[in-house]
């Protein structure tokens, strides 16, 4: 088992990615604290695994000074941190509310910022620490009107390059995945607006979104858990500051190249 002895918090972690990756952690011999915003999945994960469910919302500094208080009553150090709590918030910059902004940047950049640097300590204590941001595509090319969620994806991949340089060095490895499309609660949400906009259903909105994409179809949670995992685990032990895109091959397109494209391949 590759994360014998490790001692795990995942944020979101009561549905989609979170989930998964607190599920595929425990059954990696990790030993796994959860938390999320709604009490009712996170302590379902948990109580399925055998780990521990702390319920708080990632923004909230109080909350996060929880979680880690509660990781290490629990277990006594911390490992691994894999921070995957966001929201998505739509809007092109002249429509976003301020809100709406605040909110985006306070849960997907200032939240996982908070957890690492109160974790920060045990993670450097025994020279062999790892953290995961989980961002997306969208830190690295932008859809419509979403302004804040690009930017706060975008930012997290500048956070982690700073935590690479500066605690690289005493043992800690910072990494972060770039999900595309992937089956989760969040992603249901979109392809059900899509899937009422063109009149099919969520299943053929979820085709139709990466119908250019090589792969065909969406990761599942599953998958996105299984780069978590590599990228936690001491099979990455030389893997630091890297950008790992899950997306099927969506980034390999060359979008310009579409009007081209034979359908049926």
């Amino acid at each position: 088992m590759r994360l014998e002895g490790k001692v795990a918090i995942v944020t979101g972690g009561g549905t989609g990615i979170g989930a998964a990756t607190a599920r595929r952690f425990a059954q990696e011999g990790a030993r796994v604290v959860v938390s999320g915003r709604r009490e009712e999945p996170v302590r379902s994960v948990a109580h399925a695994i055998g780990g521990v469910a702390v319920p708080g919302d990632a923004a909230d500094p109080a909350d996060v000074s929880q979680l880690v208080r509660t990781t290490l009553d629990s277990f006594g150090r911390i490992d691994i941190v894999i921070a995957n709590a966001a929201i998505a918030l739509d809007g092109a910059a002249s429509d976003l509310s301020d809100e709406s902004w605040r909110r985006t940047l306070d849960v997907n950049v200032t939240a996982p910022l908070l957890l690492v640097r109160a974790a920060l300590p045990s993670l450097q204590e025994h020279g062999n620490g790892a953290i995961v941001l989980v961002s997306s595509v969208s830190g690295l090319v932008s859809s419509a009107e979403s302004a804040a969620y690009v930017t706060s994806k975008t930012a997290l991949l500048g956070l982690m390059r700073s935590l690479v340089v500066d605690y690289g060095p005493h043992g800690v490895r910072t990494n972060a995945v770039c999900p595309g499309w992937v089956v989760t609660p969040l992603g249901d949400e979109s392809m059900d607006e899509l899937a009422v906009k063109r009149g099919i259903s969520r299943d053929a909105a979820y085709l139709l979104a990466t119908a250019h994409v090589p792969a065909r179809r969406p990761a599942t949670a599953e998958e996105i858990a299984a780069c978590c995992l590599f990228l936690a685990s001491d099979d990455a032990s030389i893997v630091n500051g890297a950008t790992l895109v899950a997306d099927g091959g969506q980034m390999a397109v060359d979008v310009a190249s579409l009007a081209f494209d034979d359908p049926s391949r």
